[in-house]
């Protein structure tokens, strides 16, 4: 888990790196990282697959707009 999600609550959107973890973008939604997994099988939340294990990671940015938040360049 990232430092930063993990070291406080306040945690600035703009620090956070372009790929996610499952683990990372459910501390930020407070969700499960079951939930996260379902979205993803539904749609709602598109993963991409890294390595021969097939790890998820997620986009920066798709999780802002679940969010509803614009990313600023």
């Amino acid at each position: 888990m990232s430092d930063k999600l993990k070291s406080n609550n306040k945690v600035s959107l703009s620090d956070l790196p372009d790929l996610l973890t499952i683990r990372e973008v459910a501390d930020l939604l407070r969700v499960s990282p079951l939930t996260i997994k379902r979205w993803g099988k539904r749609g709602k939340l598109p993963a991409i697959r890294i390595n021969s294990r097939g790890d998820r990671r997620y986009k920066k940015a798709v999780v802002l707009r679940l969010l509803g938040v614009e990313e600023s360049a």
